[in-house]
């Protein structure tokens, strides 16, 4: 696409999912587009990005829906890993991959630089240092902003900043980039009695293992909310913690990887199969 065909193909976008939205018929993908609206989403904030980061002094690749999605998935995966040893090994990555470092240069396992694309991690690498701190800067704004892949995967836009925020802002309705934003799908499966009663045998199998969650959904932004009160919002990587932060963030991924393990398995044991079934129940004549 070029990029003279941004506002048409934004405004095409968006009257599309206000559409959707009035007829009551929701997608399936990240804040209830379908399987189009979301490739269209997702190319044409990449394109808005790549302008921006023009308009900054540096160049940035758009990436395609593919790459996007690969880094999206790459959040529970590792090379040589199932999801299961990678969940024991890394909990959900937040505190046990956090190195402070940008994206880009994550050596252990980096989810961004998979949506980032290879073009613009050797673009990145072979800027100076300081240049390397201000490309970031205007991609992602303050540190510990997300790039757009994993904001996009977690639905939470609402905490992405620099070009990456201007982006989304022209394609993704307002609502959707507030964080109390809830996926449309989600709240009516939330409403079924059925997940009502599969969601109190988590609760309650969770407060036996000493955990005070309601709902999957609460335990990776818990842990994200604690992470950033030890790392001063992602500013402060591990070579410069205190040993006060030190002590704490390694109890903090002690802890993600143990919660983690337990949460994971009860919900695929108990929600997630109650959430398919209603899903199918709630989708399965919807045409994308």
């Amino acid at each position: 696409m070029k990029l003279a065909t941004a506002t048409s193909l934004t405004i095409l976008l968006l009257s599309t999912v206000a559409e959707a939205q009035t007829d009551a018929t929701i997608g399936t993908e990240e804040y209830g587009l379908t399987q189009r609206e979301l490739i269209l989403a997702i190319e044409k904030t990449e394109e808005l990005i790549s302008r921006c980061m023009r308009e900054q002094g540096f160049q940035y690749f758009a990436v395609d829906h593919a790459t996007v999605r690969a880094g999206m998935k790459a959040t529970t995966v590792a090379p040589g890993l199932t999801e299961a040893q990678f969940v024991r090994q890394y909990g959900f990555g937040i505190a046990t991959l956090y190195t402070g470092a940008p994206p880009q240069l994550t050596t252990v396992y980096s989810p961004a630089a998979i949506a980032l694309g290879k073009r613009n991690v050797e673009y990145f690498k072979g800027l100076p240092s300081a240049n390397q701190v201000a490309y970031n800067q205007a991609l992602m704004g303050e540190p510990g902003s997300p790039t757009f892949a994993i904001a996009l995967e977690h639905e939470t836009l609402w905490q992405t900043a620099g070009c990456t925020r201007k982006a989304v802002e022209q394609v993704f309705k307002p609502d959707q980039l507030h964080a109390t934003y809830i996926n449309p799908q989600d709240a009516l499966i939330n409403k079924d009695p059925r997940i009502k009663a599969a969601l109190a045998t988590y609760a309650a199998e969770m407060k036996k293992a000493g955990y005070e969650f309601t709902h999957p959904d609460e335990v990776e932004p818990f842990i994200r909310q604690r992470l950033a009160a030890i790392t001063d919002n992602g500013r402060l990587p591990i070579d410069k913690l205190s040993p006060e932060q030190s002590e704490a963030f390694k109890k903090l991924q002690d802890y993600e990887r143990a919660v983690a393990t337990i949460s994971v398995r009860l919900h695929e044991k108990v929600v997630e199969p109650v959430e398919e079934r209603i899903r199918k129940e709630m989708f399965s004549r919807k045409v994308e």
